[in-house]
């Protein structure tokens, strides 16, 4: 998986031999130092740039070009040297621009030979420097590790060699730039910016924070990251897969001008279909949005990536207009710091004249970033407006039509939509939370109570309520969006307390058979509940000790005999009876009903499951498992953490925020998770022989 790198965080490099990629908006100089273990570049020969483009271990591009490949052997490196920097620079006097706030955020990332992804890096945060410290590779310990730096230099390439120490950095940085200026007419120029009309291309302009690389392999967006984790993503959430969006600090203030849709990650081997064509945009008007105007092979993964192109849009856009804020309010504290210093303005009018021009300046600079901010938001809503009708089913709200069209459909989608996410800025503008399939970890929705708003206003006993409806209609999706008999579950409700949530799973016969040993029928504890299955079916339910028991050691062999399967390359050789679908198991008002055996097996089912196709989806609070101590902590770690009513609880490392996280729920009313849950049924009944 690609470790979306932020400032000052690194990764352990898998390998020796590496490329390292750049991709920026304008043709850079891309060049490298060699450091000992102090980091001391002890000469011209330590460095590799566009007039000596090897060293030993070491190869750089040998002009300025919007993109590049560093090649990199490790192991051909000198045994003195500990550290390669990698460096970018505006090249000086060929027309460009003279500092990268003018030009879309670098994008760094080191991978492997055959293109696979190991780390990524945004340079985001940039503004008068004119050259920076990308990343750096180090020696620790005997391996060999990657560090994002992001360390820029108003002062130039001269600077940044010298801070190194570099001898005559002041000559070589000149040399540098008339190498390039001299290989000016043979450099890479950046791709054209699309029109509003064209694909949705990497940014420009100093509204953008990020950029689409154009290196060729694709690496899935993750988790939202994980995106509570951050954010999936993208799956990434970004993310991002999904989790999954990670990157450096806030952006600045607000600039003039509409935001430039773009997805800064998302890449493909080869050139994706055309997108659809926007409308023309009305003289003095940006274009008006159009559903599916990212890139993908197909009308779902342009869908995925406009999806996480507005959360990443609507983050940045929202970091500005923070940033500018907090600008402001310094900004007035120092003003009046030094008016107020001052004896003589302490008395009369003058500490108040300056005191009430202080406040006036703050309001004006607040003002104008909110009108950005307003901007902005308008321009994400109209493009809501339009994408949110024309998603797919695993990516649409229960309320959306598409719905009542449903159809089991052959293939499992790229991701599933859990709730959706807002800011307090924009409270109304709703951002799907999409994480990728198959899940690469559990779900935990959490029963307990929170410190926001909505949980204060709910009872104990409702929030329970709440979230076991939740967790069942996230299984629901799950049945909905997999062809038939692809994905299995399972449910554990010791004290059988869940009855009436569970009704729609139940009453559709789409849960797995009990095992063997399974449990039987325990009456419903919730009047409610229309009726209880057939005397002559086993109610599908596990309840008490021995349900319990009897779930977690079916799903624990099942791992096992996969995971060794696997291992031993004999998959044909799997029991005729082992159920291959995915599974899902859902455990409600954990720990009820769990021995210390059993919370063994389930710490085990979310650690080795999602890698053999097993995964959690627990329904607890956290405070009813405390009597275990630490041991639990892995396991609650290892979750997506979600809640039944809205929680500001999702992190967000990119830019700091917290996310306000909003189940997904049906309208009142509405039978349509019955309806689906029923297709879905109907489908199973009629494939089987």
């Amino acid at each position: 998986m690609t470790a979306e790198l932020v400032r000052g965080q690194n990764h352990t490099l898998p390998q020796t031999r590496l490329e390292i990629r750049v991709s920026a908006g304008t043709p850079v100089v891309a060049g490298a130092t060699l450091g000992d273990e102090q980091g001391t570049v002890h000469g011209v020969e330590w460095i590799a740039h566009p007039g000596s483009p090897q060293l030993p271990g070491l190869e750089v591009s040998k002009q300025a070009a919007a993109e590049h490949r560093l090649a990199v052997d490790l192991d051909a490196l000198p045994a003195s040297v500990h550290r390669v920097t990698v460096l970018l620079a505006l090249p000086m006097g060929v027309g460009g621009p003279v500092r990268f706030g003018a030009a879309a955020a670098p994008f760094v990332a080191v991978t492997g030979l055959e293109g696979t992804e190991i780390a990524t890096f945004t340079l985001t945060g940039l503004d008068s420097e004119s050259a920076v410290a990308a990343l750096e590779l180090y020696r620790r310990q005997g391996a060999w590790k990657v560090r994002a730096v992001g360390q820029g230099y108003a002062d130039g390439l001269a600077a940044m060699l010298a801070d190194q120490g570099v001898p005559g950095a002041q000559e070589l940085a000149r040399s540098v730039h008339e190498a390039v200026a001299r290989g000016m007419d043979r450099s890479v120029a950046p791709p054209p910016p699309r029109t509003p009309e064209g694909d949705r291309v990497r940014r420009a302009g100093a509204a953008s924070g990020q950029q689409a690389p154009a290196p060729p392999s694709a690496a899935p967006i993750g988790d939202p990251a994980p995106a509570a984790t951050p954010l999936p993503g993208p799956a990434q959430p970004r993310p991002a897969g999904g989790a999954v969006p990670t990157a450096g600090p806030a952006q600045g203030p607000a600039t003039s001008g509409p935001i430039n849709y773009a997805h800064p990650r998302r890449r493909s081997a080869a050139p994706p279909p055309p997108p659809p064509t926007a409308p023309p945009a009305e003289p003095g008007r940006p274009a008006r949005p159009v559903a599916g105007d990212a890139t993908g092979w197909s009308m779902e993964e342009r869908l995925y990536n406009q999806v996480w192109g507005m959360f990443e849009d609507l983050a940045r856009t929202t970091a500005a207009y923070r940033s500018a804020v907090d600008f402001a309010e310094s900004r007035m504290d120092q003003e009046l710091d030094r008016a107020l210093s001052d004896p003589r303005n302490r008395i009369g009018g003058a500490g108040d004249r300056a005191r009430e021009e202080a406040r006036t300046k703050r309001d004006q600079l607040t003002d104008r970033a909110r009108e950005a901010l307003d901007r902005d938001l308008a321009q994400l809503a109209a493009e809501s407006a339009v994408v949110e009708p024309a998603l797919p089913a695993a990516y649409a709200g229960w309320d959306n039509p598409v719905w009542h069209a449903y159809r089991v459909p052959m293939e499992i989608p790229m991701a599933l939509r859990i709730g959706d996410l807002h800011l307090p800025e924009s409270a109304d503008l709703r951002i799907p939370l999409l994480v990728r399939l198959p899940l690469e970890r559990g779900i935990w929705v959490d029963s307990g109570r929170t410190a926001s708003e909505a949980a204060a206003l709910t009872g104990p006993d409702q929030l329970r309520r709440l979230a076991m409806e939740n967790a069942v209609a996230h299984a629901a999706r799950l049945l909905a969006v997999y062809p038939a008999d692809e994905f299995s579950v399972h449910v554990i409700d010791p004290a059988g307390s869940a009855t009436a949530a569970l009704a729609p799973l139940v009453d559709s016969g789409v849960l797995a058979a009990p095992p063997a040993a399974g449990a039987s029928w325990k009456p419903p504890t919730d009047v409610n509940h229309p009726r209880p299955p057939a005397a002559s079916a086993p109610y599908p339910v596990a309840t008490g000790a021995g349900g319990v028991a009897s779930v977690l050691a079916h799903l624990t062999r099942r791992v096992d005999l996969v995971q060794m399967a696997i291992r031993a390359g004999a998959a044909d050789a799997l029991p005729p009876d082992l159920d291959t679908a995915e599974q899902l198991l859902i455990v409600n008002d954990f720990p009820h009903g769990f021995d210390d055996r059993a919370v063994t097996q389930l710490r085990y089912l979310a650690d080795e499951g999602p890698s053999v196709g097993v995964h959690l989806l627990m329904v607890a609070d956290r405070e009813d498992a405390s009597a275990y101590g630490p041991v639990l902590d892995p396991l609650w770690r290892s979750l997506l953490r979600i809640t039944p009513v809205a929680d500001d609880h999702l992190a967000d490392p990119w830019v700091g925020h917290a996310w306000t996280y909003e189940p997904l729920r049906t309208p009142p009313g509405s039978r349509v998770l019955q309806n689906v849950l029923a297709q879905v049924a109907a489908a199973r009944r009629s494939g089987r022989p």
